[in-house]
C-alpha cells in the first residue's frame, strides 16, 4: 500500500520556505527579482512575505544594496537543532543491519576537538574484543572513522588540521607522514570509503565511511574486524555493504 501524502495547510508558509531556500541557494545575496524568479512567486506576493519575514527576525535587507540576507534568528534555531541532534538515533537500525551482516564489530563516531569519540558500538557474536569503548579517543589520522571524516574537509580545515596536529605513531603501520595521509585522503575521496590496516590497533583491519548531509560532516562509521578474517572477496563484500549503509543512513539526513 503506497502511503498518502498529507495533506499542507498554511500556503504562506509554503511560499516562505520555497523564498528561503531560493536566499540560501543563490551565490550572491539576491535582489527581490531574484528571489521571485528563482521561488516562481509573484514580486507582490515576495515583497509581502519578504516583509514578514524580516520583521520576525528570519531575513534581513541591506538598505543600500537592497538585496536579501538570511537573518540572525536562524543562528538560534540551528544552534538548538545541533544540540537535539543524534546521529546515533538516526543510524543506530542501519547499523545493526551492518552488523548482523558483516559479523563483525560496527563503530559510530564523531569529531571532537581534532580526535574521534566513539559514540556508538555494536559487536556481534562472533568479533573479537577490540580496545575502544564508547566515550574513548582516537586519532583522526590512524583512524578508519577519522580519516573518512577528514576526506569531507575542504583544503582550508585540513590545512589548519595538520598545522595544529603532532602525529605519532599509535603502531608500526600508523601513517605519520603529511604527504602519504594527503594522498590516503585523495584516495578516500575517490572511492568513498577508508581503510585502517593495522594503523590504529595491531592485527586490526577497520572499513570506514564518512555521514555527510548538506554539507556538514555529522559522523562516520567504520566495520573492523581481525585483519585474518578479512581476505580480499569478504574485504569486498564488506565495502559493499559499508556503502550501502552509508547510503540508507545519508538519506535519512
Amino acid at each position: 500500500m503506497v502511503d498518502k501524502q498529507p495533506k499542507l495547510y498554511g500556503s504562506v508558509l509554503i511560499k516562505a520556505k520555497d523564498i528561503l531556500d531560493a536566499i540560501v541557494g543563490a551565490e550572491t545575496a539576491p535582489s527581490l527579482n531574484d528571489i521571485s524568479k528563482a521561488s516562481s512567486i509573484n514580486a507582490p506576493t515576495t515583497l509581502k512575505i519578504l516583509t514578514t519575514l524580516e520583521v520576525l527576525g528570519f531575513v534581513r535587507r541591506d538598505a543600500d544594496t537592497r538585496k536579501y540576507y538570511l537573518g540572525t534568528q536562524f543562528l538560534t534555531y540551528g544552534q538548538k537543532a545541533s544540540e537535539s541532534f543524534d546521529i546515533r538515533s538516526i543510524a543506530h537500525t542501519i547499523l545493526q543491519s551492518l552488523r548482523d551482516a558483516t559479523g563483525e564489530t560496527v563503530n559510530l563516531g564523531v569529531c571532537q576537538d581534532d580526535h574521534v569519540v566513539l559514540v556508538e558500538k555494536l559487536e556481534s557474536a562472533s568479533s573479537i574484543k577490540l580496545k575502544s569503548t564508547i566515550g574513548g579517543r582516537m586519532n583522526m589520522y590512524s583512524s578508519s572513522m577519522g580519516k573518512a571524516m577528514l576526506s569531507q574537509y575542504s583544503e582550508e580545515q585540513l590545512k589548519d588540521y595538520l598545522a595544529r596536529t603532532e602525529f605519532e605513531a599509535v603502531t608500526p603501520h600508523t601513517i605519520t607522514q603529511v604527504t602519504k595521509l594527503k594522498a590516503d585522503l585523495n584516495t578516500i575521496r575517490s572511492v568513498g570509503f577508508s581503510i585502517d590496516d593495522e594503523e590504529n590497533e595491531a592485527d586490526v583491519y577497520c572499513i570506514g565511511a564518512p555521514i555527510v548531509g548538506d554539507n556538514h560532516i555529522f559522523g562516520a562509521f567504520s566495520v573492523s574486524a581481525p585483519k585474518y578474517r578479512v581476505p580480499e572477496e569478504r574485504r569486498r563484500n564488506i565495502i559493499r555493504l559499508v556503502l550501502e549503509a552509508q547510503h540508507k543512513i545519508q538519506e535519512l539526513l
